[in-house]
């Protein structure tokens, strides 16, 4: 089943960088829907490898040790590094050892229902929350 019922970015939105005098920020949703969500994964533990038909999302990785799948591909990624998940694409979040934080944002329709589990440490459902 579909679950997209707003518009799903395919490429990564453009990132704002903007300097002030005391610094700068980046600008990740000027004005846009999304849902915004911190994940912390505990050390040695990983997500389900999954995917999403309603949402593409941006993870916005906060802390070393982070190990993340993203189609064919494995990243070790730094703090301050920035992964873009398409829709459908199967994705997973490690951790190699330290508590590691993600901050994701989610473009389109954030819902469990649309998750598909492809593995699972857990033992929760193929589909949906769990």
């Amino acid at each position: 089943m579909n679950y997209a019922t707003k518009p799903i970015p395919a490429e990564k939105p453009p990132v704002t960088f903007v300097e002030r005098p005391w610094g700068s920020f980046r600008q990740y949703a000027f004005n846009e829907e999304t849902t915004v969500s911190l994940m912390t994964v505990k050390p040695g533990q990983r997500l389900s490898l999954q995917s999403h038909t309603g949402r593409a999302e941006l993870w916005i990785v906060l802390d070393d040790g982070a190990v993340v799948e993203a189609g064919d591909e494995t990243f070790h990624p730094k703090a301050g590094a920035e992964i873009w998940i398409r829709a459908n694409e199967r994705h997973r979040l490690s951790s190699s050892g330290p508590e590691v934080r993600v901050l994701e944002v989610a473009f389109g329709n954030w819902q469990q229902e649309d998750i598909t589990r492809y593995e699972d440490d857990f033992q929760r459902p193929e589909r949906g929350e769990g």
